[in-house]
């Protein structure tokens, strides 16, 4: 079979694989950094997932543009997958891998602000704003937990919000750039600018290479190579094309969720009523910002159809 007659995933078995990585990938980057430092650990998988990339590119037969507007692209792309891997990484050390996941779930709502802002997007209505502050809410009581968790948490939990910023800060920029590409050449692109930047913070900040790497933190870091850079990737972009949107958007609401009993059940992570509750204000803060949308335009579609 050649690679043009390669099937298609179904849409439910993406739909549920990119539940699976996005799961699955905080407590994989915490695992990746046992024992080899976290530098190690990203630098590795970005090396690798470079790699991966390219070699995706060449079965797809998917271009790889290089010229000037491309270029500008894979800049905005590597320089927000620099930022945001190296502060995950760097917090994986001192906060449980779950609320990893549970921050990420601001994302949409930290994108839409920027978006509303520097490219004229969806306005800032009341179910948005509510959102917000049931958003902000929620990260303020995970916020008191980590401060019983002992050294590095509460910084743990801000340096992965300025993460969750600079993600969705390089989401909008590349979108502002808006050229087109598709998203495996993003993704390559990206990749080839954040390797250099990984690589020479690795030597600048005189870091070695381990004396010995367990099976576990090789697995993490082989895993998120392949499935959390290319698979997932690939993937999510499926999943966008050919699942609705209100179904899309569950996946920002089931994986924190999921990561957190993960955590919970593979690394003994703490679970309780502050952080259920504050996962719940996330939660619901996503829905009214995310929902909100969607059921106006479904009133605005059947207003539409029902004539004046």
């Amino acid at each position: 079979m050649s690679i043009t007659q390669i099937p298609k995933p179904d849409p439910k078995i993406a739909f549920a694989g990119v539940i699976i990585i996005w799961t699955t990938t905080p407590l994989a980057i915490k695992w990746s950094g046992e024992g080899v430092g976290f530098l190690f650990g990203v630098t590795g998988r970005m090396v690798i997932g470079a790699l991966l990339a390219l070699v995706s590119l060449a079965l797809m037969r998917v271009e790889l543009p290089w010229h000037r507007d491309a270029r500008r692209v894979y800049l905005a792309a590597g320089l927000g997958i620099f930022g945001t891997m190296s502060c995950v990484y760097w917090s994986a050390q001192f906060i449980p891998s779950g609320w990893i996941s549970v921050i990420f779930g601001l994302t949409p709502m930290a994108t839409g602000v920027m978006a509303f802002y520097l490219l004229g997007e969806a306005s800032l209505s009341r179910h948005r704003l509510l959102g917000m502050l049931l958003g902000a809410a929620g990260l303020a009581v995970i916020f008191g937990r980590g401060v019983g968790l002992g050294e590095g948490a509460v910084e743990g939990v801000l340096v992965v919000l300025l993460a969750m910023m600079l993600h969705s800060a390089s989401t909008v920029w590349v979108k502002s750039l808006n050229q087109g590409l598709p998203g495996m050449s993003v993704a390559t692109g990206g990749l080839l600018v954040a390797v250099p930047l990984f690589l020479a913070t690795w030597f600048l900040t005189g870091s070695t290479w381990p004396r010995e790497i367990s099976v576990r933190a090789m697995g993490s870091i082989l895993y998120l190579a392949f499935f959390g850079s290319v698979i997932g990737f690939a993937l999510y972009f499926f999943v966008l094309r050919h699942v609705e949107a209100t179904r899309t958007a569950l996946i920002t609401l089931i994986t924190p969720v999921t990561a957190l009993l993960l955590g919970h059940w593979l690394n003994d992570e703490p679970l309780g009523w502050r952080i259920w509750f504050g996962t719940a204000l996330i939660l619901a803060g996503l829905m009214s910002f995310e929902g909100g949308t969607l059921l106006l335009r479904r009133l605005l579609v059947s207003r539409r159809r029902a004539g004046p």
